[in-house]
């Protein structure tokens, strides 16, 4: 009963939208009549019998109507938000933790990461009770609802392998097999070789293929060979003939097993209508064998169930190949109507069709067990930061070698702080300066394991223990699979009620490998701390496949993500002090205010392995001040100054040589440290729009570091990076800039050779100082 009145609003709300709401612009608004129908049986099991309040639940991105109706159905959704289902303000075209109102666990919409991140998202269950934490929520399933098409998508069996290594657990898959993707019809027979995958990773593989009356069919004469001619029938024949009808099946059936006299008695005694719901009643549509298959389903071991479905089931377009995106037409939708018994003007009642009461529906609703709490959004306290204090330095130092200090400083700290950071890499934890921390905090595995190295007593910098407090998890060297790892643990906070710390580490350029995976992440509101090191052609005997160029442009384009670019250890003290309390932040911005500034976010360090003279200063609150913001004057200009060099991150050296330089010339020249070219950009974006629609913001913090300038004054920019990151300050107050930086694929040979080809060095700064200076002044 409920399972039909999933399917009748999720085919109303995309039907209003496309034909019944005013269109004001001419577009088809679109959605998935077929991809929600071919799931509601599914859908309506999980939800309404079988899901606990502490189970969490990824819902493809094509059934998001079907999700929206179940939501409405609870309470947690509105009618008029439906009634707006892909318009301004309505319900998303896929379901959004951060654009929804209703009870969203996992954002879903990039195929294949909705799925893959229940997997990480187990694990960080298991991570945080293993630390004796969650004492008042229970421990709970993570499942994903997916589409047989998505297990096209390459992250998914990364995810797959990674779960294996992990002893995943408390994990469900329901893959929705209708055998169509979007432009076609799926391979016959692929569903083996993806259950073999699956059983081979440890996995219990559950077919949910025919539903009771198949199998009572199966039990007549002549019922083997009808079942054989099912298991054997192509994907494109079946789906035709379900759209086709009775008479078709029929027809096909008698041409096919004509020497089968039982099999054809079988047929015989049903008329068109009856042989078509037969042939039609496939498991994941058949209420009775997907609870059965769910209630006995394993309970220490992930589970795969295949569902075979039929896209489009019970719709006028049900099996058509054509179907993905095919809307029911304006009389389609009336018999719809009619044969569900909907009158005219009841269209959004819950009730309606139903033949119960209103008060009969609502006890109903209220004994699913999954609605028991009502919505499953959970807060955690904020963990305190004490202050951070820097490690001793002797001499010059990298801010990746100042990174695995300060972190190894915490790892000795007995604070709350210490004990909820939580650390992940994939396969770079040594090179990316983790193995201070990790040799203390250990490794985290659900049983503990001995490092055989240790044990034998022989010699190693490494001290990889394994237990089940251990707090660094160690991935495989795939990317995707550590900013889904970063997305789950980021999530702790509302998932499970206790507050994670996530750091992840990973060579900056291969930021752009996984970064499908970061954004959604983001856009899923994930708090952690991203640490890319080493970066930029600085990288000098890697060469260009390893060197990064373009990561400061996608650290200030990506939204939820901080973007900073320390030059130097105390910098980065102050920025990591900081980015722990930032990870917690949520409060809600208003109107005018700079979104991030006020609700948080995860936040990107981009580090650097070369060795720079460190600064022996004291740390004011003001110099800590620009630091967070972005920027701060270290040699600030002269009143009248013609000329200032402004620099990001490891070129600091070149920049301060260069600037002595240019002293003689323009005296009064000023040297900008730029710490974070994102939110100094994001600050003065913030100011302009409040000034935009009336308000009276403060000047932002690029506009009072630019204020002592004349419009006269000369920029000059320079970063390991493309030069876009920073040529904008010109824009700021009116100032020429010239913008030094990388925009081609760096090669192999030392930091002097490469600074010098891509005019990042010392020289190439003093010449784009000169030629800012008018001719009478240069030499």
């Amino acid at each position: 009963m409920l399972e039909r009145k999933i399917l009748w609003l999720s085919s109303w709300i995309i039907h209003n939208a496309n034909h019944v709401r005013h269109n004001t612009d001419g577009l088809k608004v679109g959605g998935h009549q077929a991809s929600s129908a071919s799931l509601s049986t599914v859908m309506a099991a999980l939800f309404f019998r079988v899901l606990r309040p502490e189970d969490r639940i990824a819902v493809k991105p094509h059934a998001s109507p079907a999700f929206h109706a179940i939501q409405y159905l609870f309470g947690h959704q509105t009618r008029d938000k439906l009634e707006n289902f892909r318009g301004f303000g309505g319900v998303q075209s896929y379901p959004s933790r951060t654009k929804d109102t209703d009870d969203v666990d996992f954002s879903t919409g990039s195929v294949g990461l909705g799925v893959a991140v229940t997997a990480f998202a187990s694990l960080a269950q298991d991570y945080v009770r293993a630390h004796g934490w969650m004492p008042d929520w229970p421990e709970g399933r993570m499942v994903a609802l997916l589409g047989d098409a998505e297990l096209d998508e390459g992250n998914i069996f990364e995810c797959l392998l990674e779960g294996w290594k992990h002893d995943l657990r408390n994990c469900w898959w329901v893959i929705d097999y209708n055998r169509q993707s979007l432009d076609s019809v799926v391979s016959d027979a692929l569903f083996q070789k993806h259950a073999d995958v699956f059983r081979a990773l440890g996995w219990d593989v559950v077919m949910i293929k025919y539903g009771k009356l198949q199998e009572a069919a199966f039990q007549k004469p002549g019922g083997e060979a009808l079942r054989r001619w099912i298991d054997d029938c192509p994907n494109m024949l079946y789906s035709a003939l379900v759209f086709q009808g009775g008479g078709a099946f029929r027809n096909q059936l008698k041409a096919d097993l004509s020497d089968e006299p039982d099999t054809l008695k079988i047929i015989d005694a049903l008329d068109d209508d009856s042989l078509h719901k037969l042939m039609t009643n496939l498991g994941g549509h058949c209420m009775e064998s997907v609870v059965e298959a769910f209630e006995s389903a394993p309970s220490d071991k992930p589970v795969c169930f295949i569902a075979y479905t039929i896209k489009g089931h019970g719709l006028p377009f049900q099996g058509h190949k054509d179907n993905h995106a095919g809307l029911m037409t304006r009389e389609q939708m009336e018999g719809f109507r009619e044969a569900n018994g909907i009158a005219p003007g009841e269209e959004w009642e819950p009730a309606a069709g139903l033949g119960l009461g209103k008060a009969a529906l609502e006890k109903l609703l209220a004994a699913a067990p999954f609605n028991a709490k009502g919505r499953r959004r959970l807060e955690a306290a904020h963990i305190d930061v004490p202050h951070l204090p820097l490690p001793t330095i002797r001499g010059a130092m990298s801010t990746q070698e100042g990174f695995g200090k300060i972190l190894d400083g915490i790892a000795k700290s007995d604070t709350e702080l210490a004990d909820r950071v939580v650390t992940t890499s994939p396969d770079v934890t040594v090179s990316t300066n983790l193995g201070p921390w990790v040799n203390r905090r250990a490794i985290f595995a659900r049983e503990p394991r001995t490092d055989v190295f240790k044990e034998r007593k022989l010699m190693s910098a490494q001290r990889w223990d394994m237990s089940p407090t251990g707090q660094h998890i160690e991935l495989g060297i795939a990317e995707n699979n550590l900013f889904l790892n970063l997305g789950a643990l980021g999530l702790s906070h509302s998932l499970f009620g206790e507050r994670l710390l996530p750091i992840g580490t990973l060579y900056d350029p291969f930021i752009a490998r996984g970064l499908d995976a970061l954004n959604y992440a983001c856009y899923q509101d994930a708090r952690f701390i991203l640490v890319a090191t080493p970066s930029g052609i600085t990288l000098s005997p890697e060469g260009g496949a390893h060197q990064s160029v373009g990561t400061p442009l996608i650290g200030m384009a990506q939204d939820g993500l901080a973007y900073f670019e320390p030059a130097y250890v105390d910098e980065l003290a102050v920025i990591l002090e900081w980015a722990f309390n930032y990870i917690q932040r949520g409060a809600k911005a208003g109107k005018g205010d700079w979104l991030h500034e006020r609700e948080g976010g995860s936040v990107y360090l981009r580090l650097s392995t070369r060795p720079v003279d460190q600064p022996i200063r004291e740390m004011t609150d003001d110099l800590r001040e620009g630091i967070i913001q972005g920027g701060y004057w270290m040699r600030p200009p002269a009143e009248g100054a013609d000329l200032a060099v402004v620099y990001t991150g490891a070129v600091a050296p070149e920049s301060a040589s260069a600037l002595g330089q240019l002293l003689e010339l323009s005296p009064g020249a000023g040297l900008l440290a730029v710490t974070s070219a994102d939110r100094l950009n994001a600050g003065w974006q913030a100011a302009q729009k409040a000034r935009q629609i009336g308000e009276d913001p403060p000047l932002s913090h690029v506009e009072r570091l630019l204020e002592p300038l004349s419009r006269e004054t000369r920029l000059v920019t320079v970063l390991d990076g493309h030069p876009a990151t920073l040529s904008w300050l010109g824009a700021v107050r009116g100032h020429p800039t010239e913008s030094l930086g990388v925009e081609h694929f760096g090669q192999t040979g030392t930091i002097p050779d490469l600074y010098r080809q891509y005019r990042i060095d010392q020289k190439a700064i003093v010449e784009a100082g000169l030629s800012t200076l008018p001719k009478g002044r240069r030499r």
